[in-house]
């Protein structure tokens, strides 16, 4: 990161401090981006500033995610992507969430948020207040659970098949032997009861 580049971010992130005091907790510059910590509550706010503001203008959402920390109090991360193109500058705001906490949709500012906020909604259960249509986005719509929560189980809880009975798909509780959840961390080779294509020739050679 150039020393000029450095100073730019640094700028905005005192212009921010000074127009929206109240909305930042940190800032921090970070491989050529400023990342801005705010509260759930004046994440809208800030947004909206972000967007109309002369100096900033940052009009594209870029992206909307979550990071899942179990083992903290604030158990998320709700992370926004934004893009100045008339600035040509990116930054990064974050809040983080208690579990069961809301957080407030920015549909109003950004109408793109809606596909963002539902995905984050489906992969990891945070609500968004406000969205006009919060369903699962990536999931079915029986789907259990959050795929991304750390705490969630890489079998997943129900698995579907086609019943050729019943002439339709069913879903039922994952049943998996005890075997296949249990791993000794072995080579994928060590152990093996079979015999691989040319193995033989290496029995040869030894001998």
């Amino acid at each position: 990161m150039s020393a000029e580049a450095s100073a730019e971010m640094q700028e905005l992130a005192r212009l921010i401090e000074a127009k929206r005091p109240g909305c930042v907790v940190e800032t921090t510059i970070a491989r050529g981006e400023l990342t801005v910590l705010s509260t759930p509550s004046c994440l809208p706010e800030l947004v909206e500033f972000l967007k109309v503001d002369r100096a900033c203008r940052f009009s594209t959402l870029v992206d909307i995610t979550a990071v899942d920390w179990p083992g903290r109090e604030e158990r998320f991360d709700v992370v926004y992507h934004l893009l100045s193109m008339y600035q040509n500058h990116r930054i990064r705001l974050k809040v983080r969430l208690r579990e069961g906490e809301t957080m407030g949709s920015i549909t109003a500012i950004h109408p793109s948020a809606g596909w963002f906020e539902r995905e984050v909604f489906d992969m990891f259960g945070i609500v968004f207040t406000g969205h006009p249509d919060l369903r699962r986005l990536l999931t079915d719509y029986g789907f259990q659970g959050h795929p991304l929560l750390k705490d969630f189980p890489t079998t997943g809880y129900v698995e579907l098949r086609y019943d050729e009975v019943e002439k339709r798909v069913v879903y039922e509780p994952v049943k998996l032997t005890q075997d296949y959840r249990q791993f000794d961390f072995m080579s994928p080779w060590e152990g093996a009861k079979y015999v691989l294509p040319g193995d033989e020739k290496a029995e040869g050679a030894e001998g």
